[in-house]
């Protein structure tokens, strides 16, 4: 386990962009951007091996890629305030250059759980010594963007969803809010509360988490809901039975899926997803289940060490695996996200 972790933790190092961005993939021809979902939780497991500068040149970037955003961010905030209409085209990206720049295309770009995600990260990171100023002009940036935009229906953590308040996103933004209240003071906290009190309003049916408002499957995101964002004990009893659903409903030979009606590559299991319940599993202290979701991981390596973002498994669709093989190629390999939840989990299985 221990030579498995430094291995990834070298891969995830080895492609780390000269600015301080995490590249999703350095070989998937969609993914040679990076994204503040991804690079979030990179962030967090280098620097929970020990990678402090690692994290620090992430954190910095995106503080510089969204600075250079404040004054249409503040628009938007000051649009929202008078009760105007906002374009989400206007909307902060979910995904940049590696040198910071906003990448133009027609990508479902409108995605705020990666904002709130990385003001987790970046309080975790935190912990280790002060903040830089312009990492923290950033960083009350995006919690104001958040506190003014949170409810606001967007596409979920799959680039999917538009038009619906998705619970992971909603409790990433919970998450990120509280966290710039520990950090920054001010108002946060309590409109993080705001956010998880709509979550527990709107996002629980039949006792358990759903995948969105009005939508009663489960996600496998969900588990973030307790692991990493803490929202939620491994002991509540609505977290509990969801936890029972993801594992009943989603589960496969070859690892976890990300919904049941997923049709992108087929409908795969996912790695990082897979490698996501074993660190949830491990933090709850069980140890021998985590240690068993990482060796269905590992039976996925590559020869050359990459991890892929998923893998046909039964019932993948095999006409949705070969459209999407034909459009983009494979499933990305490596995914620095995947190495970076294996990371995660390998670290707190010991």
């Amino acid at each position: 386990m221990r030579h498995t972790v430094h291995a990834d933790v070298r891969l995830l190092l080895d492609h780390q962009a000269p600015g301080g961005a995490y590249v999703a993939s350095p070989s998937f021809s969609q993914y040679p951007f990076g994204w503040l979902r991804d690079g979030a939780f990179i962030a967090h497991a280098l620097q929970r091996a020990g990678e402090r500068a690692s994290a620090e040149a992430f954190h910095g970037w995106v503080a510089r890629a969204v600075g250079r955003r404040e004054d249409d961010v503040r628009r938007l905030i000051a649009d929202r305030a008078a009760g105007r209409a906002v374009d989400h085209r206007r909307m902060l990206p979910a995904r940049y250059l590696l040198d910071g720049r906003s990448e133009e295309g027609d990508w479902p770009d409108f995605q705020l759980d990666g904002y709130g995600q990385w003001l987790w990260s970046l309080a975790e990171h935190a912990r280790g010594g002060p903040l830089p100023a312009g990492v923290r002009d950033a960083a009350v940036l995006v919690a104001d963007y958040l506190a003014a935009f949170w409810d606001e229906p967007c596409y979920d953590a799959w680039e999917e969803g538009r038009t619906q308040h998705h619970t992971s996103t909603l409790a990433s933004a919970a998450a990120g809010l509280r966290a710039a209240g520990g950090l920054l003071g001010g108002g946060y906290a309590a409109e993080g509360e705001r956010a998880w009190a709509f979550v527990l309003g709107r996002c629980v049916e039949d006792g358990h988490f759903v995948k969105a408002a009005r939508n009663p499957a489960v996600d496998a995101s969900l588990v973030w809901l307790a692991t990493p964002f803490d929202l939620v004990g491994d002991d509540d009893p609505v977290f509990a039975r969801t936890l029972a659903a993801i594992e009943r409903d989603l589960w496969r030979p070859d690892g976890l899926l990300r919904y049941r009606a997923d049709t992108f590559y087929g409908g795969g299991a996912w790695v990082l997803l897979t490698a996501g319940l074993a660190w949830h599993h491990a933090r709850a202290g069980r140890r021998e289940r985590a240690c068993e979701l990482l060796a269905v991981v590992e039976r996925h390596r590559g020869a050359d060490g990459g991890l892929p973002e998923q893998v046909p498994t039964e019932g993948t669709d095999p006409w949705f695996l070969d459209y999407w093989t034909r459009r983009w190629g494979p499933s990305a390999s490596p995914l620095l996200w995947s190495h970076a939840m294996v990371v995660l989990a390998g670290l707190e299985a010991g």
